[in-house]
Formats: structure tokens, sequence, C-alpha cells
């Protein structure tokens, strides 16, 4: 008998704590603003909006104006895309992201889409679907000095490069007589050329086209070592087929009638 109630009480113990423990699951999730927001396109038609994680410090592709409102390619490609698939371009709520939480946003269902300076590659295509580019980034150089006009003028110079980052081999390739002066952030590589410690500065076109507006002194070189396709990143999964499709023909027609182009140039990225 004793073995009996013993056996209950460990049962009932058991059920209470786990019991107790989904609760505590389901709390903590829905409180953190974080609940899956991912839909396929139906019923973010039913919805009313996309949901769209963004970057809003990286400007000419998505940052706030002095205003506090969000701007940039990425933020017209975004509106234009509501307006297509739910008929205004208001129809979208937007979710500034950090960068190591651009694809997580997505595969964790979060938000609809990212528009977020994604360079699709094989192996973030096993997480996340992509869509045709909207924009080729890729590597450029950037200076003040008036005697530096091509790349080959920057043989045997010093050049800014960012630790660990793949601009490092691209740079080798096509300069191998630079000498490369490791740096840990822009400002960092800023400080450098202002201190004449280096010439020039090796990193994205998207973002020294923002450089380049803040700081009309400096130029990009013409020649781009190397491109990279920006994408909108999409969730898998068989649901989301028909909006993947509508995504990638709008961007398609966008392409087609010159309107990416159009605002490329409006943004003052390098093309």
């Amino acid at each position: 008998m004793n073995n009996r109630c013993n056996k209950w009480q460990i049962i009932r113990q058991l059920h209470l704590v786990l019991s107790a423990t989904i609760i505590c699951i389901f709390c903590v999730f829905f409180s953190t603003g974080l609940a899956a927001s991912a839909a396929p396109i139906t019923e973010i038609q039913r919805r009313g909006y996309l949901t769209v994680a963004v970057k809003d410090n990286t400007p000419p592709l998505g940052f706030k104006d002095a205003d506090g409102k969000l701007q940039g390619l990425e933020i017209d490609l975004a509106q234009r895309l509501a307006a297509d698939l739910l008929g205004k371009t208001d129809s979208v709520k937007f979710q500034p992201v950090r960068n190591r939480d651009r694809l997580s946003a997505v595969y964790d269902h979060q938000v609809d889409m990212a528009i977020a300076r994604v360079t699709a590659t094989e192996s973030r295509s096993r997480l996340v679907s992509f869509s045709v580019p909207y924009y080729f980034d890729g590597t450029v150089l950037i200076t003040k000095d008036a005697s530096i006009q091509k790349i080959s003028d920057l043989q045997k110079q010093k050049i800014a490069v960012l630790n660990h980052s793949s601009t490092i081999a691209e740079v080798r390739y096509y300069i191998p007589e630079a000498e490369l002066v490791g740096v840990d952030s822009y400002i960092e590589a800023q400080q450098q050329i202002e201190n004449n410690t280096v010439v020039a500065f090796a990193a994205d076109a998207s973002v020294l086209s923002g450089w380049v507006q803040q700081n009309p002194q400096y130029r990009i070189l013409p020649t781009k070592l190397s491109t990279a396709p920006l994408s909108v990143v999409m969730p898998k999964g068989l649901q989301y087929d028909e909006f993947r499709r509508k995504v990638n023909e709008a961007i398609a027609s966008y392409i087609a009638k010159g309107w990416l182009k159009e605002r490329i140039k409006y943004w003052g990225l390098v093309s």
C-alpha cells in the first residue's frame, strides 16, 4: 500500500513539475515579443502587412535619418514589395537587427523576410532561401590621395583591411606587392588614413558608398576586386513556395524595368 501511494505521489509531482515548466516556457517565449510571425503568402495577405528584418545603421542600404525614419535602398525595396504583394507601401513592419541575427530572424520565423545586407552564399542557403540578387556588392578601395587613380597605383603602398576578412585574400591577389595593415573597424581604418599611416582602405562597396557620402574628400576607385550578391532572405519549406515565387518575380520585374538601377543610382551606391 505504501509503495502504491509513493508511486502516485511521484507521478503527481512529476506532472506538476512538467506543467510548471511548460507554463514557464510559454510565458518566457511570448513575453519576449519574439513569437513566430513568418507566414505563407495567404496568411500575410490576410494579416495585411509584411514583417521585415532590416539594418538601421548601414547607409545607404538601411539607416535612420535625422528624424529617426528608416531610409535607404533596402527600405525602398521592402516598401515596394509590400506595395506589390499587399497593395500599400506602408503595409510593412520593420525590425532592425544586428548582423549576427539577420539569418536567425528568418530561420526562427520571427519575420517574414530579411533585407539586411545579406550576401547569398551556398553555406547560408542550407538554412534559408535567397531571392534573385537586388544588388551586387563587392570589395572596393577608398582613398583621399589624389595621386591614386587606379588599383595599379597601390603597388608597394600600405592598404588597410579588416582583420580576418575575405578582403585580405582579394587584395593580395590583385595587388600582390601592397603592404596590408590590419584594422578592427571602419573607424580605425579612417584614423589610419587621416594619420597617413595607410593610403587606402579595402572593404565592401555598400558600406564605403555611405562613407564617401559622409566624407566627400574620399574617392572610391572604379574597379571592384570582387562581386557579392545581396539577396532577400526568406524561409525554406513548401508552405512558402508561392511567397518566394512572388518575391522573385517582383524583384526580376524591378530589374527589367530599371527601377532597381534607378534606386541604386539615387542612393549613390557603386554599381
